[in-house]
């Protein structure tokens, strides 16, 4: 039995690298990928300029071939074959371009056409379907006109009908937004969303915007300087980023946890703890909120955001806590608690004041203090290190409406730029799992997290394996 009638993956990189070499000198664009995109899914790659977005497209409609290993497209090898079965399955991929690359001579409808005649299609039926093409994407009334009447957003409609014409099981669409206007851009990624679900079009979205993965991609792969550093579900990249250049691509369209320099600022303005809360659908703390204020505590909504993805809640908010120290310090000590019994594990809680507040709490289990790993340590969890005084607890989002008339999206976004600041590894899992990492032993692997995070791609020494790197729901933390 084939691996087509076994269901295959839409497209598959099976060890894929990929070398380009001008004279003595060699890059290598792409460097062991792995990958299966599912077959009718949204599956979007990003990366800066020169992470190996365009290679990776480029193998997978083989104009390309990989130095080594293989790539499968519907389980059929599109490398080492026949160019005549090349063409054969280069007939099921469809290409969106940034440029559109219409033909300036040819109409609208001219240019939808085109494949159909050369795949030798009778006139009668090209035309209807021309004509069916061009009411799937709102231009049945721009059909005589020529490239040069149409306003970007229409001219990659066309190309996009285009790309349609042969009726494809997979379409490729690189950068396809980056030379159209917000607006435009909205407009097209609600096409390619009614693609997918009308049609059950597989769509692979190249791009260097993090806001066109958030609208379209049920999944993402980052790539950095030839590999993937990390490949998750959407929702999870946004509320949960690992890797480096994550972090930094979702920075630009989240602005929700404020910078070294910004908590800085917060503090000279708010005086009290800094407290920042991660939000989630899972757990909430309304119980612990109404507490605190019980025990004298109070709060105040100095920072963060909360933002909807995939049906999905998530995001942070910064607190300045007030009160009698004793009870700010308990205040600290039940969100560990309550995010340890929301989870099943012990709360993570890093460094210095209130690890040493609440270090005789069965939450502060094995707990890491701060510090970058040293070579040879399994990393599972990078994170920014925030200054002296600033907690990080994870909480949830069903009791967010406690402090909602407090926050507005973006409470004090002065700077947007990426905190360029020191890391550390804080642990996921239970208490002896972080233990053991916190003593340089590998961790074990967490059933079910199907995370996959490559640390070697970020220049670390160890690189974490699919199934091994703990995902926590949530944690606290300050230094």
């Amino acid at each position: 039995m084939s691996d087509n009638e076994t269901g295959a993956a839409a497209v598959e990189f099976r060890s894929v690298t990929k070398v380009f070499k001008t004279g003595k000198q060699q890059h290598i664009a792409l460097d062991g990928i792995d990958l299966r995109i599912e077959r009718g899914e949204i599956f979007g790659v990003i990366g800066y300029s020169g992470a190996g977005k365009s290679t990776l497209v480029r193998l997978i409609n083989a104009l390309e071939k990989p130095t080594d290993g293989t790539v499968l497209i519907s389980g059929d090898p599109i490398t080492g074959v026949p160019e005549s079965r090349v063409r054969h399955l280069r007939r099921d991929i469809g290409m969106i371009f940034q440029q559109f690359n219409l033909f300036r001579s040819r109409t609208a409808a001219g240019n939808i056409e085109y494949p159909l005649k050369v795949a030798g299609w009778p006139r009668a039926r090209r035309k209807a379907r021309v004509a069916e093409l061009l009411e799937f994407v709102g231009l049945s009334d721009k059909a005589r006109s020529y490239p040069d009447q149409l306003s970007g957003g229409q001219k990659q409609r066309v190309g996009i009908a285009r790309a349609l014409a042969t009726s494809p099981s997979l379409l490729l669409a690189d950068e396809a937004t980056s030379a159209l206007d917000p607006e435009t851009t909205g407009e097209v990624l609600r096409l390619l969303k009614k693609i997918n679900r009308e049609l059950g079009v597989t769509i692979v979205v190249i791009t260097h915007e993090m806001d066109v993965i958030r609208a379209v991609a049920d999944r993402v792969a980052v790539l950095a300087a030839g590999r993937i550093v990390e490949l998750a579900d959407t929702f999870d990249v946004f509320s949960a980023p690992m890797a480096t250049p994550t972090r930094s691509f979702v920075e630009t369209v989240l602005h929700n946890r404020p910078t070294t320099g910004e908590l800085e600022r917060l503090g000279e303005r708010h005086p009290g703890r800094l407290v920042t809360v991660d939000i989630d659908d899972e757990r909430g703390i309304g119980a612990e909120l109404a507490a605190a204020v019980t025990a004298g505590v109070s709060f105040e909504v100095v920072f963060g955001g909360v933002s909807t993805l995939q049906d999905k809640t998530f995001g942070s908010l910064t607190l300045a806590l007030n009160g009698p120290d004793q009870e700010v310090s308990r205040f600290a000590e039940r969100l560990a608690a309550h995010d340890a019994a929301a989870r099943g594990a012990e709360a993570l809680i890093a460094a210095a004041p209130v690890v040493a507040e609440i270090a005789d709490s069965p939450a502060a289990e094995g707990v890491l203090s701060a510090g970058v790993p040293a070579a040879g340590e399994t990393p599972t969890r990078a994170a920014e290190l925030e200054p002296a005084g600033h907690a990080v607890a994870a909480v949830g989002a069903s009791d967010a409406g406690v402090v909602a008339d407090s926050v507005s999206a973006e409470t004090d976004s002065s700077s947007r730029s990426v905190a360029q600041e020191p890391t550390r590894t804080l642990l996921g899992g239970t208490a002896p799992q972080r233990a053991a990492a916190g003593r340089g032993e590998p961790a074990a692997p967490i059933a079910g997290d199907t995370r996959t995070v490559d640390s070697a791609a970020e220049g670390a020494q160890s690189e974490v394996q699919e199934g091994a790197v703990p995902r926590p729901a949530g944690e606290v933390r300050s230094a």
